[in-house]
């Protein structure tokens, strides 16, 4: 069933979409919630008629989109299927005007809303951790006219505004108790965080244990990073235990932000996943290992299991 259930959904960038609820600086319990990013990249995409039904058929009832297309926003109308879409980064400079959101959100959100159950608006993508500086500045300001745009149209209750990042936005990340960020971010994390904050949105992490694998094989147990049997380790500062690393490496998230004073945001991991395939120095991606994490994952979010 396992690897039926895996050639099934091998046509998307198919990832655990987990919400995760904290206290302070620990992790304390995984909501199970099961999600695709559907991405729209590729030769011989099936129609999102198609696309829906497989999600319906496999019982996911969340998905998150990289843009607006009203041909999936259409689709996907009376499924009870959440959905999450993506301004995409070249649109933020428009953005940050009040005017151009509102138009923005009038013509690319209100006219599905609420048939098609869009429940966030993902703008931009992993922006703190590229290199231009001018568009860093532009998230923040577009965020709130997007917000601005929501509570004049009556949807800011449905709708929550956030962006993905990058786990490279962290400084520090191991022991999880030392999470930090990285020093040149202080001050446009800080307005985010408030954003957040403000708005009861939740922070939204990227998060691919994966990568430190690959830096560190030697050093990583490949069983702590796939969720199989395994010592762990135990944060010496919090004597929280882990058994895998995404758990860790959210917590480490969690600390940042506590450090930050913004205790009590929620984190949600917008993405997580394994690769396929890779390299020749791509030690690990393996159909057997995407398959092992995802499975894992799933059952880690069924069964509600947190950092102990």
């Amino acid at each position: 069933m396992a690897a039926t259930f895996m050639s099934r959904i091998s046509m998307f960038h198919a990832f655990i979409l987990s919400a995760l609820f904290f206290s302070d600086c620990g992790f304390l319990r995984g909501v199970a919630s099961f999600g695709i990013n559907y991405g729209q990249i590729g030769n011989n995409l099936p129609q999102p008629e198609k696309v829906l039904d497989l999600l319906s058929s496999l019982k996911i009832t969340k998905t998150k989109i990289y843009d607006t297309n009203p041909q999936i926003l259409t689709a996907f109308a009376n499924s009870g299927i959440e959905l999450i879409v993506t301004v995409e980064n070249d649109k933020l400079s428009d953005l940050t005007d009040p005017q151009q959101a509102l138009q923005w959100v009038s013509s690319r959100i209100k006219p599905y809303f609420p048939a098609t159950k869009i429940t966030g608006i993902a703008v931009g993508n992993e922006i703190f951790t590229g290199d231009d500086m001018t568009l860093m500045s532009y998230l923040v300001p577009a965020m709130i006219s997007i917000h601005g745009a929501l509570v004049q149209l009556g949807l800011e209750s449905y709708i929550q505004v956030s962006t993905p990042n990058s786990l490279a936005v962290l400084a520090e990340s191991y022991p999880p108790s030392a999470g930090s960020f990285q020093g040149e971010l202080t001050g446009v994390m800080s307005q985010f965080l408030r954003f957040l904050s403000n708005t009861k949105s939740p922070f939204w992490i990227n998060a691919y244990p994966y990568f430190a694998y690959k830096d560190s094989p030697t050093q990583i147990s490949l069983d702590y990073v796939l969720f199989n049997p395994n010592s762990g380790m135990v944060d010496p500062y919090t004597k929280l235990h882990y058994d895998n690393m995404l758990y860790a490496q959210v917590d480490a998230v969690i600390c940042a932000i506590a450090r930050m004073g913004f205790e009590g945001l929620e984190v949600k991991v917008t993405e997580t996943g394994w690769p396929s395939k890779g390299d020749v120095d791509e030690v690990g991606a393996t159909v057997e290992n995407a398959a092992i994490y995802n499975r894992n994952l799933l059952r880690r979010q069924l069964e509600n299991e947190g950092t102990h």
